[in-house]
Order: structure tokens, then C-alpha cells, then sequence
């Protein structure tokens, strides 16, 4: 042979491409997705026609499943003896198919996820209801194909006496495609077959009327009928499986969750593991044991709850982060005409109804052959018996067989079948009673042949053969729904409570920007002193609050950082903190200038944050606003425009007012309720009208009850005095303001803050080289014209840069 004719020069890509088209191909078609007229995949088919064909049935014995896989292995499906076992064990499991199709005596797995025994332990059979999947096979109904060896003959699609790609669903992936089919109740898919069959227009939400949506084996609650019906119409829809349980009372007033059912192809072991994991983890409280004491009387697991235990937020937890409720996704993908289709309940309840009326049409056109056939016979036995002395004569006078069917043929006009019939006559049937029957045979022959010719001749009588199977199936078959198909999915709204200990916890956050929690033991064991702060670091707040609040942390540049107490990091009080930028990403531009702790954003409806910025804007926003579900990265909290920056920010209660100090010496006062309240992105409204060489230094929101508060300023070269807050009335924003300080011509004084005080207070007085505490209960009030008194020479530790109340060392409630 020429060497032309033995290599040919192709390239790579068309060799790979041709290649990986045919075993695509292969896996589509005859592996991995289930035919939509018997709901079968090639395996699956091979099994049960294997054992359908062996006489391995339901009213026979149990036979060994390692005889059953190796014939479908040497006679059906050449491939792994694993890979066949595997599928028929999982036909066998009534947990994962809604009718199994193979009885299976011995270990055949558990929801656990054990694996089952091996084949040559266990013993299987076809079941009853797969049985009505073959049946009538034998009657030319379904077209049979050579075997991989050209052998023997296998069927390229059963029967089905029932839609059983609904029925038990299917799930599988293959190249490009993939199939997730739920099991469905069978009373209801024949309903919906039944309605298709008389209504060939009807419509999904007409179908939904009888059948309500899938019926798992392991039973459950499903939640989200519009997914149901989004799947039905388009093949895709989502709804979710939520396990079935309620709460036990026990002695003592102790309670239990009993956990009956499990959404379906959930591993029972895992699950149970997962929810200890949770327990010992501590990720959520109120759980002191789980439990499975599932038995041969069903599944159950128990969850034991701690006294006073929130049971309805424990089990929304669960729900929400195990298995407990999982969300399943239809994908109704199958093989129709040889073609992986994504299709509607009304396509395969379509694709199901041709194939039984061509199974019913070719089934009638084999029953009405051999029942013409048949009265061709019995016509010629009358005939015969009618003239019986002459057809004896005829046949004593023969040779051998078969010259007396000739003779037979020749002289009375037999055909060759009913000659071979009088031939084959035994001598017994020659009696007057043997004619009456052959008589009332012929006549039930000619009835029963008109009524397969009326099958054959009118659509509408060979429905009606086919719905009145349909029915008796229903009849036979059908048992109570397993699951229960609720409307509307249930947003599961999670209690801070139930997933962390309510722990009293010291919070603290410095100037520089670190954040720490420290448990109070840690903090009372320093008896409040070494806070661990790196050195010219400036204490900013401190609070001892609980672990399931939430810290609010702003930024001059008005961004907000959302810290839950809980996972802020646990530091000892002597160590220094950790700084922002290590627990989301932070600016380099961004300083801290306040904290604020919510206790419960729901209880803050009558709660404002108000903001007051360097360039004399102030904007208050409803506190809600600020409540985040994502907060890996600082928010928006103020729009703040061009070199502006946020001054101070404090949460009030519409009934506050404030006070606005600048670096030029002027102070304002005005109602809170003058600035109308706006959205998180607003830059607010003109706070005081500003000089063009002045900046607002501090921003101060005053309570309604105002008697024991002092207002302490400080100028930057080193002066300080403290004034009641009344010297100041409260008039309306946008003025200029009341002076503070008495103007000198030569160094003048410029404020460098202001704070709201009592007697009880010490003030820090910060410069660049050193930190002054003042105590306020040894300074005397002075008027808005005094400069106050010298606490440090700026000439000799710089200008005053910072100032802020000091922290004394007993616990704060």
C-alpha cells in the first residue's frame, strides 16, 4: 500500500476539534443525560433490560448483583463493573429516586454516605413499578439496535408506562450541558399528562392547578412557587428546600429542635458534623448538644438548647449556614429527538404523550397482526371440523406432512398457515365442544380486532386507551405527597444575639487611628492604667460596651468605617491596638476625629448624626441610614467638597443645639432642628459665615439639659479658660457669631479647640513636645472677653495642636 494511503497531514487543532466532537457527542447522547421519553440514561436502561431479560423480576427471587452487572457489562455497556453497580445501587435508594426501580437486599448505602456492599454481597431485582417501565417491550413497540458486538439486540428507549422522567427525575453533566431534574409526585404528573392530553393549548399556571411541583423522597418544605413556575415555563427556576423540624419541650423548661427531614441529596453525617462545628466554635450560641438518633423508624436529628435560648433565631442561623435549607436550581435538560434540549413542563409532558402514542399505535398494529392471524387459523379449523371426514380422508391418503398440507391446500382451498393448523390438530379436539369454542373464539377475535382497527383509525380513542392506563398506574402506584410547597421564600433574618456571647468588652480608639477591644478583666486587672498606646498618640475614645453592638468610627474626609464589636481583635489593655488600615483599606489621607457605639440600630429612629466641617458646613442624617451589610471598605457618611474636611461629629436627638468655635475666636450657637435632615452622599448647609482667614476648630452638640457642662477653649499659644455654655444664645446659623477671645493688636490669640466639660474633667493640652492636664475644677469661669490663663509657653514647647479630655482610670458605664 502506498504511504499516501497510510498517513495523511493534518493539523493539530481540525485532529483535536474532530476528536473531542465525537466523544462529546458520545457522553451527550449516550452517557450522561437522561432520554425525555422513558426519563433513562443509557446505563440505567442497559441495567434494568438486562434483569427485565434474565427474568430477574419482582415476583421472583432475589439474584446476586454481581450476576446482573456482569451481563449488562458482557452483554450491554462495556465499560467499569464500578460504574454500572454504582448505578444500580442508585436506582435502588429511596432516598434519592421517588419509586426506586431496582429492590436491592443488603447494604445498598444510607443517606449518610456510606458507600453500599460490595457487588458480590448483594442481591437485587427489578421493582415492581420498573416492571411497567418494559412492559409490552415484547410486542414490537420500541425499536431495538445491534449491541456494541452485534450480538444481541438492546432497546433504544422503553416503554414507560409512566412519565418517569419526572416521576424520579434526573441529574447528570456532560460536555457543555447539564441536567438537574427534581422528582415529582406521580399522582400528579398523570393529572398533568391527563390535562395536556385533553388540552393541548393549556397553559403552566393550568398545569400548576394539579400539579403543584416537585416531591422529594426525603420529603421537606419547598419555598418559592414562582421559581416552580419560572422552571416549569423556561426549563431554569430556583426555589429552596428547608428542612422539616419543630421545638420540643423538655423537663425543666428546657426545649429541643427535632429535625425529621433534610432537603434532599443532602448528606445526613456531614450535616450533623457542620452544626457541632458550629457549636464548638462558638459561631453560634445557645446549642449545648446535637444529636442523631436517627433509627429504622426514620431520620431524626436532635439539637439540645441551652435555657433561654432564642430556638427561632438558632434555627435561622442553621438554616442559613448549613445544609439545613439549601437552594435548589431546575435545569430540565434532556435528549429529545436524538438532541440535548433545555425544555418546559409542557415539552416533555409533549415528548412523553408521542412516545406512548407511538408505543400504544405500534403495540395495537402487533396485537391486531396476531389476532388476524389467529382468525385466519380458526376460520380454517371450522371449516375443517365442518367437513372433518374428508379432511381424514385427505390426510390418511398423504404421505407425510407435507404432502397432506398440499393435498390439504389443493383440494379444499386451505391457506398454508391453516393447513399447518389442521396438520397440527390433536384428535381430542374433534369434539362437538371444541367447535362451540373455536365458534366463540372467532367471534371475541372479530370483536377484539375491530377495536384495534378503532384504535388505529381514530386519535381520539387510542388518548383514551392511553389515559385509561395512565389512570390505572395512578390507581396502583400513587401514594400521599412527601412534600410540602409553600409560597414565598422566607427572608431568614438573623439575631447579632444568637451567633456572638453578649460579652461586656472595653472599646478604645486612639487619634492615630488603633482599634482594640480589651475583655474587663484585662481591664480592671490594670486597674485602668498602661494603656498600651504608641508615643504621641492621643486616647480618642473609650466606652465599655457589649459584643453584639456596633461601632461607628469616622474620618476627617467624611467616610465612616463599620466595625460589629465582636470582630473587632481582642488585645490586652497594655498592648497597643490595631490600626484601621489592617482591618479594611484605608486612605493614608484619612484621620479618625470621632467613635459612636450603636446599641441597636432599630431603636435609633428618633436618632441624627450631626456633622460640622472646617469650611462652617453642618449636616445631620437619620442614624438608620448608617446601618451597613457590607462593610469590608470605609462608606460614605458626608459629602465633604474640595479641601474641606469633617471637624466633629456626634449623634443627637433633635432636641440638641450647636456650637461652632473658630480658630478666629467666634462662637455660635443654634438649634439642631435647623438643619433639615438629608441623605448619606449630601455636603448640608451653611453652619456660621466665616471670615476669609477663618476656619471652624471644633463643633460642639449640646444637650437639651446643659447645667453641669462647662465650654473650655484653648489657644494655640497656650492659654485656656472655661465659660458657661449659656454666655453663648442660641439664635439662628449662617451669622458670624459672638466673639470669645479679646482682640489683640500684637500676637494675637487664635483657638486651637473647644470642648464641652464638667468640674470632674482633666483636659490634655497638647503641643508638639509636650502634654499639659489641666483640671478644670481648679480653673475659675471667665467671661467671652477674656483671654484666659497661660498653662505652657508655646515659645518654648510649640503651639498648642490638640486638645482632649482625658480618660481617668476607673471603669466607665
Amino acid at each position: 500500500m502506498p504511504e499516501s494511503e497510510i498517513f495523511r497531514e493534518m493539523p493539530l487543532e481540525d485532529v483535536l476539534g474532530d476528536r473531542f466532537g465525537r466523544y462529546s457527542k458520545y457522553i451527550i447522547q449516550e452517557r450522561a443525560l437522561p432520554d425525555a421519553r422513558d426519563g433513562l440514561k443509557p446505563v440505567q436502561r442497559r441495567i434494568l433490560y438486562a434483569m427485565h431479560h434474565e427474568g430477574n423480576v419482582a415476583d421472583k427471587p432475589f439474584r446476586k448483583a454481581a450476576k446482573t452487572v456482569g451481563t449488562v457489562i458482557g452483554n450491554y455497556h462495556p465499560h467499569g463493573d464500578s460504574s454500572v453497580y454504582e448505578a444500580m445501587v442508585r436506582m435502588s435508594q429511596d432516598w434519592k429516586l421517588r419509586f426506586p426501580l431496582v429492590e436491592m437486599h443488603g447494604n445498598n448505602g444510607s443517606v449518610d454516605g456510606d458507600p453500599p456492599a460490595a457487588m458480590r454481597y448483594t442481591e437485587a431485582r427489578l421493582s415492581k413499578i420498573a416492571s411497567e417501565l418494559v412492559k409490552d417491550i415484547d410486542q414490537h413497540t420500541v425499536e431495538f439496535v445491534p449491541n456494541f458486538d452485534d450480538t444481541i439486540e438492546e432497546p433504544v428507549v422503553f416503554p414507560a408506562m409512566f412519565p418517569n422522567l419526572l416521576v424520579n427525575g434526573s441529574t447528570g453533566i456532560s460536555a457543555g450541558y447539564a441536567t438537574d431534574i427534581p422528582p415529582h409526585h406521580l399522582g400528579e404528573v398523570i393529572d398533568a399528562v391527563i390535562m395536556r392530553i385533553d388540552k393541548d393549548q393549556c397553559t403552566v399556571d393550568d398545569l400548576m392547578t394539579v400539579m403543584k411541583g416537585p416531591d422529594f423522597p426525603t420529603g421537606g418544605t419547598i419555598q418559592g412557587r414562582d421559581g416552580i413556575k419560572k422552571a416549569f415555563e423556561t426549563g431554569r427556576g430556583r426555589f429552596v428546600i428547608r428542612s422539616s423540624s419543630e421545638i420540643e419541650e423538655l423537663r425543666g423548661g428546657k426545649r429541643q429542635i427535632a429535625i425529621s427531614e433534610i432537603p434532599y441529596e443532602v448528606n445526613k453525617a456531614t450535616l450533623v458534623r457542620k452544626i457541632d462545628e458550629l457549636r464548638l466554635d462558638r459561631k453560634v450560641e445557645g446549642i449545648s448538644e446535637v444529636r442523631d438518633e436517627s433509627d429504622r423508624n426514620g431520620l431524626r436529628i436532635v439539637i439540645d438548647l441551652k435555657k433561654d435560648a432564642d430556638e427561632k433565631g438558632i434555627l435561622n442561623y442553621l438554616y442559613k449556614n448549613t445544609d439545613l435549607q439549601v437552594s435548589y436550581s431546575y435545569n430540565m435538560v434532556a435528549i429529545n429527538n436524538r438532541t440535548p434540549k433545555l425544555m418546559s413542563l409542557p415539552n416533555v409532558l409533549d415528548a412523553y404523550i408521542g412516545h406512548r402514542r407511538d408505543v400504544i399505535t405500534k403495540r395495537t398494529e402487533y396485537q391486531l397482526k396476531k389476532a388476524q392471524e389467529r382468525e385466519h387459523v380458526v376460520e380454517g379449523l371450522i371449516k375443517a371440523l365442518s367437513i372433518l371426514d374428508e379432511v381424514i380422508e385427505t390426510i390418511r391418503a398423504s404421505l407425510d406432512k407435507r404432502n397432506a398440507k398440499d393435498n390439504l391446500i389443493e383440494r379444499f382451498a386451505f391457506t398454508e398457515e391453516q393447513a399447518e393448523a389442521i396438520v397440527s390438530l390433536q384428535l381430542y379436539r374433534l369434539t362437538n365442544t371444541d367447535v362451540t369454542s373455536l365458534e366463540q373464539e372467532a367471534k371475541e377475535l372479530a370483536g377484539k380486532i375491530a377495536e384495534l382497527e378503532g384504535v388505529l383509525s381514530k386519535e381520539s380513542v387510542l388518548f383514551s386507551v392511553m389515559k385509561k392506563e395512565l389512570k390505572d398506574m395512578k390507581k396502583r402506584y400513587s401514594d400521599d405527597r412527601k412534600t410540602v410547597i409553600e409560597n414565598d421564600i422566607e427572608e431568614l433574618e438573623i439575631k447579632l444575639e444568637v451567633m456572638v456571647p453578649q460579652e461586656d468588652v472595653m472599646v478604645t480608639v486612639t487619634k492615630e487611628g488603633y482599634i482594640k477591644r480589651t475583655s474587663v478583666r484585662s481591664f480592671n486587672a490594670s486597674n485602668g492604667d498602661g494603656f498600651g498606646m504608641k508615643d504621641g498618640d492621643v486616647l480618642l475614645y473609650q466606652k465599655e460596651i457589649k459584643t453584639t453592638d456596633t461601632l461607628l468610627v469616622f474620618t476627617n474626609r467624611g467616610q465612616f468605617l463599620y466595625f460589629p464589636v465582636h470582630e473587632l481583635p481582642d488585645i490586652r489593655w497594655k498592648d497597643p491596638g490595631q490600626h484601621i488600615a489592617n482591618l479594611m483599606s484605608v486612605n493614608k489621607e484619612d484621620r479618625v476625629i470621632g467613635a459612636v457605639y450603636i446599641r441597636s440600630f432599630d431603636e435609633e429612629s428618633n436618632s441624627f448624626f450631626t456633622f460640622v466641617t472646617k469650611q462652617g458646613m453642618v449636616k445631620r442624617t437619620a442614624v438608620q441610614l448608617y446601618q451597613a451589610t457590607r462593610y469590608s471598605k470605609p462608606l460614605v457618611a458626608i459629602q465633604v467638597k474640595g479641601n474641606d474636611e469633617v471637624v466633629s461629629v456626634a449623634k443627637t436627638n433633635g432636641q440638641a443645639s450647636v456650637f461652632i468655635a473658630t480658630e478666629g475666636g467666634y462662637g455660635l450657637r443654634f438649634a439642631e432642628d435647623e438643619v433639615s435632615t438629608v441623605g448619606l452622599r449630601a455636603a448640608g448647609v451653611k453652619a456660621i459665615n466665616l471670615k476669609d482667614d477663618d476656619v471652624v476648630v471644633a463643633g460642639i452638640c449640646i444637650p437639651e439639659h446643659t447645667d453641669p457642662h462647662i465650654l473650655f477653649v484653648a489657644t494655640k499659644r497656650g492659654s485656656v479658660k472655661i465659660m458657661g455654655i449659656n454666655e453663648f444664645d442660641i439664635t439662628s446659623r449662617a451669622k458670624r457669631g459672638a466673639v470669645m477671645l479679646r482682640e489683640l493688636k500684637q500676637s494675637p490669640h487664635r483657638l486651637a479647640g473647644a470642648l464641652l466639660v464638667t468640674v470632674e474633667n482633666t483636659v490634655a493640652v497638647t503641643t508638639p513636645s509636650t502634654t499639659q492636664l489641666v483640671d478644670i475644677a481648679e480653673l475659675k469661669p471667665k467671661d467671652r472677653y477674656n483671654n484666659g490663663t497661660f498653662v505652657l509657653d508655646s515659645a518654648k514647647v510649640g503651639e498648642v495642636i490638640n486638645v482632649s479630655i482625658e480618660f481617668k482610670s476607673s471603669r466607665l458605664v
